[in-house]
């Protein structure tokens, strides 16, 4: 046995023990295709669940028009105003943006309204206060990410090696890593093996929706209304903000037993429920609204797993304490490589 194996079956074996060589190796199939036939087959009400919610279309509707009109007040005001835009950004902005992110990952899953088509352009509706295009991109390379969860070579939700290598292990790479979150993530994306059609009509519509939005922001409203708007999206998905945790609690794990963990707290009212990820993972097509309801319904497949309680104590833990490196992860990629053909 390698050492490199050695030190991953010893990290396997005592739970809160750091992953400093590699990933958390496992050869067990994804944990939520079998999850869901088995609450389907004790609980077949759940698939009174499955559908869409157009109610997550008029929310965007009216988050989108008030970061328009934040950004407009402090347009007005200036950028000599341009610490208040910061502070608005922290406070506020990044809970409306991160929310918007949550749109858009339903949109992913066409769990808003009943035509994939009109899922895109509420997609791309809700990406216009990120000043930055990332709708039909996060759409191409997040199925993905369900499909072939916790394999290297397909889910660019994992840190690429060099990441984890350079940010993973002390303190101040990870608070680093935290805050430049959004760049890394789209520097993932170039080592992912398969077809991922990143380039392509609807990703040009996003990419001139925005471009031309912030144009717009730019020549109405201000400067200091881009700067909100740029912050508020910074702040959302990274940037050391306590919202940046969940990408922590989502996958983060010291037991390959279990890769995928929730979070119950008050937070998921702004962040529309995206803390249910066991439960989204289950039944990715069923919306955000009704996430609860499939935990009330089948409490004996989720009660039991472990959960984190707080985002900001997340954050704190996850930068602070050294049993948390990049690493702690599973790669499932072993599994999911065909054996040698017997001779």
């Amino acid at each position: 046995m390698s050492l490199h194996a050695t030190r991953v079956d010893a990290a396997r074996a005592r739970p809160g023990a750091a992953s400093t060589e590699g990933f958390l190796q496992t050869t067990a199939p994804r944990p939520h295709p079998p999850r869901r036939r088995a609450i389907m087959a004790a609980h077949p009400e759940v698939a009174r669940l499955i559908g869409h919610d157009p109610i997550t279309a008029v929310i965007t509707l009216c988050v989108v028009a008030g970061q328009l009109v934040i950004a407009g007040l402090l347009g007005h005001l200036g950028l000599g105003y341009w610490w208040l835009a910061l502070i608005a950004a922290f406070c506020v902005g990044a809970f409306a943006n991160h929310a918007m992110f949550v749109v858009i990952h339903d949109a992913c899953h066409n769990a808003i309204l009943k035509k994939p088509v009109w899922n895109k352009w509420v997609g791309i509706l809700a990406d216009l206060p990120n000043t930055v295009p990332t709708a039909m991109g996060f759409r191409c390379y997040h199925i993905k990410h369900h499909s072939h969860l916790g394999d290297y070579d397909f889910d660019a939700d994992l840190p690429s090696h060099w990441e984890a290598r350079t940010f993973g292990h002390s303190w101040y790479g990870k608070a680093a890593w935290m805050f430049f979150f959004a760049a890394f993530q789209l520097a993932r994306l170039g080592r992912l093996r398969g077809s991922v059609p990143m380039w392509g009509r609807w990703t040009y519509i996003n990419a001139v929706c925005v471009i031309l939005f912030d144009i717009a922001v730019l020549v109405f409203l201000g400067p200091n209304a881009l700067l909100y708007l740029f912050a508020s999206f910074w702040f959302s998905v990274g940037g050391l903000h306590p919202l940046g945790a969940r990408w922590v609690q989502e996958h983060f794990t010291d037991d390959p037993a279990q890769e995928t963990f929730d979070y119950y707290g008050p937070l998921n009212i702004v962040a529309l429920n995206i803390g249910y990820h066991n439960e989204h993972h289950d039944f990715p097509d069923i919306p955000w609204t009704r996430l609860p309801e499939l935990k009330r319904m089948a409490p004996e497949f989720y009660d039991h797993l472990k959960t984190h309680k707080s985002w900001f104590g997340l954050l704190i833990k996850f930068i602070f304490d050294p049993h948390y490196t990049l690493y702690t992860r599973v790669d499932r990629s072993a599994a999911n490589t065909p054996a040698p053909a017997k001779r």
